[in-house]
């Protein structure tokens, strides 16, 4: 097959879909495009100025000045808010409940719509987030819908955090992962969902190397 490839891979909150898409994309010779770090960093713009997330006209209204970009150093892919590298705290959990918001404001997916869509346009790339297959990229070669259950998904992300020196709470995570489920899948705007051709790959218990051997074995299956 010839042409620019794209690969959607959708999945819940805490599926890992960010660190194996990001080696996957690099070992196939693709662009690596986090989306939901775009929401997070419109949300983490909301809230350094004051705007209460769940308020959609509030956070519709921030779009007005702001600035995002994703720039890609060394094939990593980072995000600029006003220029500034937010890479590191978008990663908050006030920043991933931030972002479960304002995704589900019209105004903020039409805002970053184009962007997504532009980068897939011009290179090779690996896309993930919770709509790419079904609505930021539906023409894709190549969808992959990622989950885990909820207990595992809360277990892996307080280990990130812990990793990153933030404190954490099991139930706590927990709690905000099945608050996330429940919002992501029941927005009236792109709820979650895998799209009908996509390919379902549960990671409870498969060792994060095999589940990136996967998704390259299916993008090579698709595309050859």
């Amino acid at each position: 097959m010839s042409g620019i490839i794209n690969v959607a891979v959708d999945g819940p909150a805490g599926a890992g879909k960010s660190t194996v898409s990001r080696q996957a994309a690099k070992q196939l010779g693709y662009i690596y495009v986090d989306t939901g770090a775009l929401y997070r960093t419109i949300g983490v713009n909301a809230l350094r100025k004051g705007v209460d997330t769940k308020d959609k006209a509030a956070v519709a209204a921030t779009l007005s000045d702001v600035s995002v970009d994703l720039v890609f150093e060394n094939g990593e892919q980072k995000v600029l808010l006003f220029g500034e590298d937010v890479s590191t705290e978008i990663r908050t959990p006030a920043a991933s409940m931030a972002a479960s918001d304002v995704s589900a404001v019209p105004e903020v997916r039409a805002y970053l719509f184009d962007l997504q869509r532009d980068i897939a346009a011009r290179s090779n790339c690996l896309m993930d987030g919770r709509d790419i297959g079904t609505v930021v990229l539906p023409d894709a070669q190549v969808k992959i819908f990622l989950t885990a259950s909820p207990e595992e998904r809360a277990n892996r992300r307080c280990k990130e955090l812990l990793a990153k020196g933030q404190q954490v709470n099991y139930e706590d995570v927990l709690a905000e992962i099945n608050e996330r489920d429940y919002n992501d899948s029941h927005r009236e705007i792109a709820p979650l969902k895998p799209a009908e051709d996509s390919v379902l790959l549960d990671t409870t218990d498969i060792p994060q190397q095999e589940v990136v051997e996967r998704i390259i074995n299916i993008v090579k299956e698709k595309v050859q």
